[in-house]
């Protein structure tokens, strides 16, 4: 996938402004300042293309945008910023479970964590609400090149245990800044996105 064939379509706030496409889509869900928009701009090879900021918290709707016609990346907004307005942060809650609830094309949700530091009490939430409501989980640790490789291995084992992650679900690594992990990530985003084949009888 090259960075020509992705664009953003909307910003949202309900169902009714939501995109009408009946394409699939996987929505990205994670902390503020975590590297949502870095990754997303790291998997399509577009570097411009989900607006990124030094000031964690600014994204406050649901942000989606159209990659090669054929599906949807949604970039949720971040949580856990103790800046931003509790009052707003609350007004968040509602509007991101409304679209996880009632999106009936979304396929998975990629919840990325800082490969820094262990999961906070809100990851864990967010985590166990999403499999409450049975939606798959892909769980993917950013800043890889932040990290000494020979201390990955550890941060990566903290993080399972704290997400409470089963031995045989994978646990990605990656870095949007250097690109490591994101070629093998992005192939099996892209499996979850290949059309669902109907059962034979």
């Amino acid at each position: 996938m090259r960075g020509q064939g992705a664009r953003f379509l909307v910003s949202a706030t309900s169902p009714q402004q939501y995109p009408r496409l009946r394409v699939p889509e996987l929505a990205f869900a994670g902390r503020s300042n975590v590297g949502k928009s870095s990754l997303i701009n790291a998997l399509v090879r577009h570097r411009g293309l989900a607006k990124t900021s030094a000031t964690p918290g600014k994204t406050q709707t649901l942000n989606f945008y159209l990659v090669y016609e054929r599906f949807l990346l949604v970039d949720l907004p971040g949580y856990g910023y103790a800046e931003v307005p509790r009052a707003i942060q609350a007004g968040w809650r509602p509007m991101v479970e409304t679209y996880l609830r009632q999106r009936p094309t979304l396929r998975a949700v990629v919840h990325v964590v800082d490969v820094r530091h262990p999961p906070t009490p809100q990851d864990c939430q967010l985590r166990a609400w999403l499999l409450s409501q049975g939606l798959p989980v892909v769980t993917v640790a950013t800043k890889a090149d932040k990290v000494a490789r020979s201390r990955q291995a550890a941060h990566l084992q903290t993080i399972r245990s704290v997400l409470a992650l089963p031995e045989a679900e994978p646990l990605w690594c990656v870095s949007a800044r250097t690109g490591v992990g994101c070629p093998q990530l992005w192939r099996h985003l892209l499996a979850l996105l290949a059309p669902v084949r109907p059962s034979s009888a």
